[in-house]
């Protein structure tokens, strides 16, 4: 899979761009605050139908104009897919193949994008908040029936929370609407989890040789999903709503007393161990880049396993924060099967054969040019 061109439309600072790509490693270059990173943020917007830089789609829109459009013909083993995105106040339309998507879980995955930046360094070090968007956002790519999951738990929590402050300042008294939205929420809540595990399975199944091979084969990395609910078994969907339900009988009354959802998938984790130990906690800046290193490298074969295809990646100013061995070893793995591309203000340094086979453009004040 790879993207042939890109036409944007009062997209951030820029007015008007319409460019082509090879499959191949593209590198764009340019001084900062020129508009590079909203080049490639504009292709993980069209696949992703959100930013990973903001959660206010205004911000994606050109100063003093009404809307922004993202187009792109995206190749794949079945002949050429034309999507088109298009960003108003009012909210998003999305096309596939010149047909409106009437939901938005329908558009996503059409288009597979891995994205690493300098943030991606924080998916260990950082808050649960980035560990389950990112989650959230890897699953979505290959399973529209988890993008609707998600959809419908997060109309649940909200109405659930709404009711619980409603309780909480006396405005209710009548519980029997918790009890239903408690329901409600526990079977949607196992459904999520279920996937989420699943699907750390998975990647744990490609981050761990990758893991060993960046580390030499001195390192062993472990993934876990650490749920806010201890649920028993996780393969016997029964037993989890039974411990979900045993939970929330249990807080009920702090919930109502807080006026909020105190546990379920919103607030659940995870955990990276290496050789045994939590790397957020005890591991060394080398070992928690390298373990989101491998964590990214796994999504590219997670996704290719998945889908038959393999997804473009997005490395947005990331060579620069890593060492020429981690360098050389993404550089490496990437060659030759993978379009990607790169954000750098210079290449200078980086002594690699993909690059010096690769694509240059050059980004000035939001115009952007092809130079090689």
């Amino acid at each position: 899979m790879y993207i042939e061109s890109l036409s944007l439309t009062n997209y951030r600072n820029y007015e008007e761009l319409l460019i082509e790509f090879e499959n191949k490693v593209n590198v764009i270059l340019g001084e900062n605050a020129q508009g590079k990173t909203n080049v490639m943020e504009s292709i993980y917007v069209l696949a992703m139908a959100k930013s990973h830089r903001t959660s206010n789609d205004k911000d994606l829109i050109r100063w003093d104009q009404d809307y922004a459009k993202i187009e792109g013909r995206v190749q794949k083993q079945h002949g050429s897919l034309p999507l088109q995105l298009v960003i108003s106040k009012k909210g998003k339309k999305a096309k596939c193949n010149h047909i409106e998507q009437r939901k938005l879980s329908q558009y996503v995955g059409n288009m597979n994008v891995v994205m690493f930046a300098p943030e991606d360094l924080n998916l260990v070090k950082g808050s649960p908040q980035v560990r389950r968007r990112f989650i959230d956002m890897e699953i979505g790519q290959v399973s529209p029936i988890y993008l609707h999951d998600m959809s419908q738990y997060q109309k649940i929590l909200q109405q659930r929370n709404h009711f619980l402050k409603m309780l909480q300042i006396k405005k209710q008294t009548d519980e029997t609407m918790l009890e239903i939205l408690t329901e409600q929420f526990i079977q949607t809540a196992v459904k999520i989890i279920t996937k989420r595990f699943e699907f750390l399975r998975l990647l744990q199944n490609w981050a761990k040789p990758i893991h060993q091979g960046i580390s030499r084969g001195l390192e062993t990395l472990e993934i876990q999903y650490k749920p806010s609910v201890d649920v028993l078994d996780r393969l016997d969907l029964s037993k989890m709503v039974a411990s979900y339900q045993e939970k929330f009988e249990k807080v009920k009354s702090r919930e109502i007393e807080r006026g909020t959802t105190l546990f379920g998938p919103h607030r659940d984790d995870l955990l990276f161990f290496v050789n045994n130990r939590d790397v957020q906690t005890f591991g060394s800046q080398g070992q928690q880049r390298t373990t989101a290193l491998s964590v990214k490298l796994a999504e590219i074969e997670l996704i290719h396993a998945e889908i038959g295809e393999y997804p473009i990646l997005l490395l947005d100013d990331v060579l620069s924060e890593l060492d020429d061995y981690r360098q050389s070893h993404l550089l490496n793995t990437i060659q030759g099967k993978v379009q990607t591309f790169v954000t750098t203000t210079s290449v200078d340094g980086i002594d690699h054969q993909t690059l010096k086979e690769a694509s240059a453009f050059e980004v000035t004040s939001g115009t952007m040019r092809r130079v090689i």
